[in-house]
């Protein structure tokens, strides 16, 4: 049995905003999802150039390499946005989180900066696979606050890590196995921040293609007033051999 991915993607600039600072990528080695900030074009072009960095990863990689492969590729990128900042005084403080696997057949490496999130759907049940790196979360883990208050917090948004290209940003980091019939979830705080858990579960399931799955999440992101950009990849874990796609 030969073990691959069936994915789709979508970005969407939602309700409220005029610009999408979002940007994505998603090949059969690589997903990842970055939410940029800054202002202006600033968030869009460190999305960007972080994604850039990532999407150069799509290549044939050894499973025992892929923890090493991706860390690097974060280091490289958060100092790319480092020069690019340092070269234009007007992308100073522009950041981006993100949210990106790396994929060798069963093996997969799975890193978080920031807010963009990671599920994964097995056996029927959704497991958050990521931990936030904001204030709020950290409060809930130090029990400070409990989920409802989290909810209208109003430091929800604040990110105590970004790729914004300074020193000492330390990436969580995971190696993780896949299993045929898994279906991973990445997006941007646009979707989870509007639509609940128990509606991203009842999306991601019963519906086989990951094209319609990732429209009806950012259709219910919008439905919910869409206050953020939203990004979604939606990916299926497949026996390549007996695949269509």
């Amino acid at each position: 049995m030969t073990i691959g991915i069936r994915y789709a993607t979508r970005s969407d600039v939602g309700m409220l905003r005029e610009g999408n600072e979002d940007s994505a990528y998603a090949g059969l080695r690589v997903l990842a999802v970055a939410d940029g900030m800054g202002g202006h074009t600033a968030g869009e072009i460190a999305s960007a150039t972080v994604i850039e960095e990532l999407s150069a990863l799509d290549v044939e990689i050894p499973p025992d390499q892929l923890l090493t492969t991706l860390e690097q590729a974060v280091n490289r990128a958060n100092q790319k946005v480092h020069g690019l900042a340092e070269a234009d005084p007007s992308l100073q403080g522009m950041g981006t989180t993100l949210t990106a696997m790396l994929w060798s057949g069963s093996r997969l490496a799975l890193v978080q900066v920031g807010d963009s999130r990671a599920y994964l759907l097995r056996d029927g049940d959704l497991f958050q696979i990521t931990h936030d790196q904001t204030l709020v979360q950290a409060l809930l883990d130090d029990g400070k606050i409990n989920q409802e208050q989290a909810t209208t917090h109003p430091y929800r948004s604040m990110l105590l890590q970004a790729l914004d290209g300074r020193a000492g940003i330390t990436p969580d980091l995971q190696s993780r196995s896949a299993l045929v019939g898994d279906r991973y979830l990445l997006c941007s705080d646009g979707l989870w921040s509007v639509v609940t858990a128990e509606a991203i579960h009842k999306a991601l399931t019963g519906i086989t293609d990951p094209e319609e799955v990732v429209g009806n999440l950012i259709a219910a992101a919008n439905a919910g007033g869409g206050p953020d950009n939203i990004t979604c990849i939606v990916a299926d874990v497949v026996d390549t051999g007996s695949a269509q796609d």
